[in-house]
């Protein structure tokens, strides 16, 4: 009987075992379940690693967070492999984190196969919530990633890549607080509406004045109950996003002065909070790009995106990646007329593209991984390029 080689048992695994990965993926589709109450997904997503071999724990630092162990018990690296599987109100698995679980499951499954030829630790950790509240922000906080030599997954999109900037986001709510008035006898009350409705204009007058890729956007969260009352309370919800969480920093800074000046000009009081989970931009390592764009070239995939330099969206990943060298790359299962955050990208999921997108995308995780265990030095540079480009940041 012809022994496979690690290559070719990491490719078997996952065309192998597809159909398991794809249940996983519909029933996860069938069942969306939003940030921070995916409780069955993580058992199911645990019981499937239990099943595979994994030491697992759930409820890990979050209360839908997990984590799968698998340990040589040699000297090795510790990679880990992240799970996203939080859905969307309305729209479901709308941004494809059902596939990005199945993606993370099966790398994880078919690495464990030919990591004990190498030695080291192989983790999957499920990382609950990252549309809104930041799994990975509290997992990255709590250390889990401290130890870990690289961190890895990949997104569904409209395009293969090897992924890129996002940006810092900053979530600031401001409330105002006035004085109830009879509307005929305004004089005596003190409007928190007047003071959202001005500040409001304001901070949108600051984003002219911004550095390039610098967004603000935000909505009148409260604004009273009654025409003929004058309003006491009244709120205002913002995202202040930047290309660094210094400058997203220093652009709320201006806010809020702006707002002070206003509420005082108003005769109201004010007061400002975090009500979302902050979300560091993400730091790039090239050569663990130029990895992942070697195993996609090599399994035929075309047209892969390098590195995309100008940030937009914002992403828990960053987190990650300002504690250990870390890439989320894409993989392709739909055309570009199919956007982000929309059912029919939940669909792309489940469907045909989406499965050979499973296959392609976990099939380049797993080789990127076997490059790093075959050849220990790439993985010394691309810690070094970690070290060097964090130290500028700080």
């Amino acid at each position: 009987m012809t022994t496979l080689s690690a290559k070719e048992t990491i490719l078997a695994s996952i065309e192998n075992n597809i159909d398991d990965y794809m249940e996983l993926v519909q029933t996860m589709y069938d069942n969306p379940e939003i940030g921070n109450e995916e409780f069955e997904t993580m058992a199911l997503l645990v019981n499937y690693l239990d099943q595979a071999g994994f030491k697992t724990t759930s409820g890990y630092v979050v209360p839908t967070g997990f984590i799968g162990e698998y340990d040589t018990g040699k000297a090795g690296p510790t990679i880990a492999v992240m799970c996203e599987y939080d859905a969307l109100p309305e729209v479901g698995h709308g941004c494809g984190h059902n596939l990005i679980a199945g993606i993370g499951i099966a790398t994880g499954e078919a690495v464990k196969a030919v990591i004990d030829q190498f030695g080291g630790k192989l983790l999957v950790v499920g990382t609950p919530a990252e549309e809104n509240f930041g799994g990975k922000v509290s997992m990255s906080e709590a250390g889990v990633f401290d130890d870990v030599d690289v961190a890895l997954m990949v997104h569904p999109g409209s395009h293969n890549g090897v992924g890129g900037r996002s940006s810092a986001l900053n979530p600031i709510k401001f409330e105002f607080f006035g004085t109830n008035a009879h509307a005929c006898k305004p004089q005596s009350g003190a409007s928190a509406l007047d003071a959202a409705v001005m500040s409001y204009l304001q901070i949108n007058l600051i984003r002219q004045f911004v550095n390039p890729h610098t967004y603000i956007h935000g909505v009148i969260k409260d604004g009273g109950e009654a025409a003929n009352v004058i309003p006491a309370y009244a709120s205002l919800e913002y995202y202040f996003r930047a290309p660094t969480m210094a400058y997203a920093k220093e652009i709320t800074e201006k806010a809020i002065k702006a707002v002070d000046g206003i509420c005082a000009a108003n005769g109201v009081t004010y007061q400002t909070s975090t009500y979302e989970c902050p979300y560091e931009d993400t730091v790039i390592n090239y050569l663990l790009a130029d990895v992942l764009t070697e195993k996609y070239e090599e399994l035929g995939l075309t047209d892969v995106q390098p590195v995309d330099e100008v940030a937009t969206g914002s992403t828990d990943v960053g987190a990650v990646s300002y504690r250990c060298p870390t890439i989320q790359g894409f993989i392709k299962i739909c055309g570009e007329e199919v956007n982000a955050h929309t059912v029919e990208m939940a669909n792309a999921t489940i469907s045909p593209d989406g499965k050979n997108g499973l296959i392609k995308a976990a099939q380049g995780l797993g080789l990127t991984i076997l490059e790093l265990l075959e050849n220990p030095e790439k993985l010394v540079a691309i810690k070094q390029e970690f070290d060097t480009t964090i130290a500028t940041l700080k």
